[in-house]
């Protein structure tokens, strides 16, 4: 008899917590759909909160993690957009596509971030997952560019540095040189004026030297703004649910 009772009261209890289970998956749906209303709005904000509020229901809700990253991304919220992202690949077990849609998009969060070598690691990450993703694929070849050219560009300014040094060595021993033939000419020729003091030819050099390194850094700005660009066209490029 005892043994009945208890039978029943369960059975009552999941009957009574199955409509509420019912309830709660329709609601984490139903903010989804609103969310991916605003998002399509560019309402990325407002998309957020829905998204959030579908996690807070259903924390284990791959589509809503998902989603909120994306919305994160578009607010520039990083951390937190890679926080999301790191969740939804931990959720994602089973589709080894849909993984590599989250690396990919770590990827490109730490793109915005300047963080090279992440961003490096993440579309390698992506590609092993799903091999044949052409965009991860594109994306990691303009990475290892820009880290190619970063460090290729601070080892020709370590040189640039040994240069100028070298320079200003060999000037330093040429000077006293020059200043006894520069003497010696003058006693030999008193009448005849002086065509440029040192002073003035250091000057000039040091002048034509400035506008070298000024040329120098225009060209570094212009490849710096070359990788912005770059890289704002991989950031359109994020991938969606």
């Amino acid at each position: 008899m005892n043994r009945f009772i208890i039978k029943y009261i369960l059975f009552l209890m999941v009957g009574m917590m199955l409509p509420v289970a019912v309830s709660a998956q329709k609601d984490v749906r139903k903010n989804i759909r609103k969310g991916n209303k605003e998002y399509r709005q560019e309402k990325f904000s407002d998309a957020a909160k829905l998204y959030e509020k579908a996690v807070e229901e259903n924390a284990a809700s791959k589509e809503a993690n998902f989603n909120l990253g994306n919305a994160l991304y578009r607010q520039k919220e990083w951390d937190q957009t890679i926080e999301k992202y790191n969740h939804y690949i931990s959720l994602e077990q089973e589709n080894p596509v849909e993984a590599s849609a989250g690396w990919h998009n770590i990827g490109n969060t730490m793109l915005q971030k300047k963080e090279l070598q992440k961003s490096m690691e993440a579309y390698k990450m992506a590609l092993r997952l799903n091999p044949q993703d052409e965009e991860t694929r594109y994306n990691l070849a303009v990475v290892q560019k820009m880290i190619q050219d970063e460090e290729q560009d601070q080892g020709g300014g370590e040189q640039d540095q040994q240069q100028e040094q070298q320079q200003q060595d060999q000037q330093q021993e040429q000077q006293p040189q020059q200043n006894e033939q520069d003497q010696e000419q003058r006693a030999e020729q008193p009448e005849q004026p002086e065509q440029m003091s040192r002073d003035n030819a250091r000057q000039l050099l040091q002048a034509i030297e400035q506008d070298e390194r000024e040329t120098q850094e225009k060209v570094q700005q212009i490849k710096a703004r070359e990788r912005e660009e770059q890289a704002e066209n991989n950031r359109r490029n994020n991938k969606n649910w």
